[in-house]
């Protein structure tokens, strides 16, 4: 019996299971980056993709075949199983480029799956065999059973990888090259061959709205945000028209129950009525805002998603974490080298075929053929007679003459020959001349040629395909400011807590999880916390609230005394910014202080209040009046000023004050469709509460609305947004489509109901509103005609147009051309330096 080794030799040998082991990892590592998951940067496609494509081009009759076909032709070069290959065929077909399609094909927007591949056929499309194929310029290698020869490489004369993008998970890296347009690819291709900047954004067949601001070139780091298209049918429902990118329907509905559940929104009703086009229809609960709602499913639904580029490709046999615009640099330098070598080979076709047609001509018209007539020993003598016969044509001739060619000149039939025949060679020989000296000249110009290749691609197949992803910048959306308030806080103000457990004591307000709330006592605490179940601020809490971070409007005016020195302080701060969970001392901090008057002024108000002496004390007036007023807002750290060195019995309110700050001054900012604080965009004015904004769209409707900063607006159809002065005169011009003629009307608003759309202009299709102002005074410049023949004219409007109801169509102020100009004019110089005045 043979000595048995201990098991530890055979794991620490490179010979036993351990060195096995060491490699296997490896081995398996690499197959899968470089034959599954990630594509070649050559053709843009995975092995099992060009696999397909491979076997599909094998088959083309210009039919279509069953889906069950292809995968069986396929799967001679791919060693997986036909699940896989069935896949990405349903996948290549979906993309709608590579592949035409018939039969049940799935959805990708609503994530159905495509019918049983017996049931379901494709061929390939003609843009693919004109971008995709080409024999003579593919490298092979042989398949992995070793029957059959496959592509390496397919000769992709286009950046499919872009086109179609790509997605894999290998081990250890992962790639994610989202697609881009096809038009936006070829202008980019020309514009680099052009030596010109480009840029290239991702494009989704699921449309929708992108911001790209963070895309980074499409490499690690990067990111963009996707967003559903969400309409607003009336303001008790809403309408998602797309989903985003790598979302489906059922996902994206699920998304909403649960945010529904979860009480971050508050819907009555949601139903997928999706067919030819995405429809889900949203319906509100009561009182729930469609503006809030639609930034609600944006910050806790699938209508926004993050996506993070990841753009690995395999060069060289090994993976790189390249760029989108590296990507299309290599893709059109290697189309431009694919169209180099195709040229080369034409032009070396299209000189053989001039060498054989001219040997042709010259062995006919110079009857060498007869030849063949006289009596040689051997077939070697008459080959040998007809090379003797062409020698004084030789120098005619490019290449030399070799037996191959003579042989194959006997093998024509000897026939009596015409002139006729003779001018065809001869119309042959031109035809080549012409055609090589243009091969010749696009090798000369390979770039021009490369420019125009791309052009007729553009041409051919580019209707259709223009982008279907809206370029947006987004805002953003603080969850917090839209989260629904679902959820019931509670207040034991004697014993000190807060909480949404706390269901037998005093109701405070009805708060979302995400909310902050802020609470002070008696002894001058202030603390910040989370909602939760149950939480300790301190004994005697006095006032419990929501907390807005940087509100600085929120005034709290605050007496206290100071437990030290028995000295009564009052002060006014705002809290604009604060660590949660820490507590805050309003007082100065000693032991005994507490607060004798508290108030919270939603927008700076400065109260009076009566202060009432201790009897007991040596002050001769025992009772007070104190303004707020007369104080400074100050920061929570201050001490404040002293309002009485004697003992106080009681503060109570006597009286109500105006607020002491500024009116709020509030911006639209154009780019995103916002009320603001910040200073972003148009300055609308100061507005105080009861103040309200005039909308007017381009549709013909207007709109006064408050001051909510949480409002949406979509400022391509605004055509005018400013503070609302009831006394002001709406002058308006609009096209009425059916006279074909642009209308003038003056009117006041009489409506006073507040976030309702009303038609102002006449009723009509393609009716719209082109101009609108509310200046006291309007000048109104038109201009008709073009170049030379332009004519200006400027209208006093009101002179010319009486103050109408709001319903009235208007007068009458011009024919409709497309060459009519107008703009508005606020002041009027000197008459020598102006247009005709009416």
């Amino acid at each position: 019996m043979a000595t048995s080794k201990n098991k530890e030799d055979y794991i620490h040998t490179d010979s036993g299971i351990g060195g096995q082991y060491k490699t296997w990892f490896l081995n398996y590592a690499s197959y899968v980056i470089l034959e599954r998951a990630v594509p070649a940067i050559e053709d843009g496609l995975k092995p099992v993709q060009r696999r397909i494509l491979h076997a599909m081009k094998e088959m083309d009759d210009g039919r279509f075949n069953k889906v069950a076909n292809i995968i069986g032709q396929s799967m001679q070069y791919h060693p997986h199983g036909d699940m896989s290959i069935g896949d990405a065929l349903v996948n290549l077909g979906q993309k709608d480029l590579l592949i035409e399609t018939q039969g049940n094909w799935g959805d990708v927007r609503t994530g159905d799956d495509a019918a049983a591949p017996r049931y379901i056929e494709a061929r390939l499309s003609k843009f693919a065999l004109e971008v995709a194929f080409n024999n003579k310029t593919t490298d092979w290698a042989l398949s992995y059973d070793g029957r059959k020869n496959e592509p390496v490489t397919l000769p992709m004369k286009f950046p499919l990888l872009l086109a179609q993008g790509a997605e894999g998970i290998a081990v250890g890296l992962a790639t994610k090259i989202l697609p881009h347009n096809f038009c936006e690819l070829i202008d980019a291709s020309i514009k680099y061959l052009k030596g010109k900047k480009f840029e290239l954004l991702p494009d989704f067949l699921t449309g929708g709205t992108m911001d790209a601001s963070n895309y980074n070139d499409g490499k690690r780091g990067g990111k963009i945000r996707v967003r559903a298209i969400i309409e607003e049918l009336d303001k008790k429902t809403l309408v998602i028209r797309s989903v985003p990118y790598g979302v489906t329907t059922t996902q994206l509905m699920e998304s909403i129950v649960k945010a529904t559940d979860q009480g971050k929104i508050k819907i009555k009703k949601v139903n997928d009525h999706t067919a030819a086009e995405v429809e889900i229809i949203i319906e509100l609960a009561p009182g729930i805002s469609p503006d809030i709602t639609i930034d609600a499913l944006y910050a806790f639904t699938d209508c926004e998603v993050s996506i993070s580029p990841n753009a690995c490709v395999i060069v060289k046999d090994r993976p790189q974490f390249l760029g989108v615009p590296e990507l299309l640099r290599v893709s059109a330098d290697n189309t431009k080298d694919l169209l180099k070598r195709e040229l080369e080979i034409k032009l070396n076709e299209l000189q053989e075929k001039w060498h054989y047609t001219s040997l042709e001509k010259i062995f006919f018209e110079e009857k060498i053929y007869k030849e063949l007539e006289k009596k040689h020993e051997t077939w070697e003598k008459v080959l040998t007679a007809i090379d003797k016969a062409f020698e004084p044509f030789k120098k005619l001739l490019r290449r030399p003459i070799t037996r191959e060619d003579i042989v194959k000149l006997t093998e024509k039939p000897v026939r009596r020959i015409y002139k006729l025949d003779i001018d065809e060679l001869n119309e042959q020989i031109k035809g080549l001349e012409g055609d090589i000296k243009q091969v010749k000249y696009d090798l000369e110009h390979l770039t021009e040629f490369a420019v125009a290749y791309y052009e007729n691609l553009l041409k051919k197949y580019g209707k259709g395909r223009e982008r279907k992803t809206e370029i947006k910048q987004f805002d953003t959306i603080q969850a917090k400011s839209v989260a629904i308030a679902n959820i019931k806080l509670y207040v034991n103000y004697a014993d000190g807590f807060i909480g949404t457990g706390l269901k037998k004591d005093e109701f405070v307000a009805e708060v979302s999880d995400l909310d902050d709330i802020i609470a002070f006592t008696k002894s001058g605490i202030m603390k910040v916390v989370r909602v939760s179940d149950k939480i300790f601020i301190g004994k005697d809490i006095i006032h419990v609230a929501v907390f807005q971070k940087n509100d600085e409007r929120t005034t709290y005016n605050l007496v206290y005394v100071d437990g030290k020195t028995g000295v009564t302080y009052a002060k006014r701060f705002n809290v604009t910014g604060i660590t949660r969970d820490k507590e805050y001392d309003l007082t100065k901090g000693a032991e005994k202080s507490r607060v004798h008057y508290f108030s919270a002024n939603p927008n700076g108000e400065a109260e009076v209040v009566k202060i009432v002496l201790s009897p007991n004390c040596t002050a001769k007036k025992k009772e007070l009046e104190f303004y707020f007023e007369e104080l400074e807002i100050k920061g929570r750290s201050s001490i404040g000023n002293q309002v009485t060195k004697y003992p106080i019995k009681s503060v109570k309110f006597k009286e109500a004050g105006k607020s002491t700050l500024d009116a709020k001054k509030l911006w639209f900012d154009n780019k995103f469709g916002r009320l603001n604080t910040e200073e972003k965009g148009e300055y609308l004015g100061k507005f105080d509460a009861e103040d309200r904004i005039l909308v007017i769209y381009n549709d013909g409707n207007y709109e006064i609305t408050d001051q909510e900063l949480t409002q949406r607006f979509d400022p391509e159809k605004i055509l005018l947004i400013e503070k609302f002065k009831a006394d002001k005169i709406v002058t308006a011009v609009y096209l009425d489509n059916e006279k074909l003629q642009y209308n003038i009307k003056r009117f006041k608003i009489e409506t006073t109901t507040l976030k309702s759309k009303f038609f102002f202009i006449k009723e009509g299709k393609d009716n719209r509103l082109e101009m609108v102002t509310t200046d006291d005074e309007p000048l109104l410049i038109v201009r008709t005609g073009r170049g030379q023949l332009v004519r200006s004219a400027k209208f006093k409007v009101k002179n010319m147009v009486e103050v109408m109801g709001w319903k009235a169509v208007g007068a009458k102020l011009t024919e409709y051309s497309k060459s009519v100009e107008m703009e508005w004019e606020k002041k009027i110089d000197d008459e020598n330096a102006q247009p005709e005045l009416f």
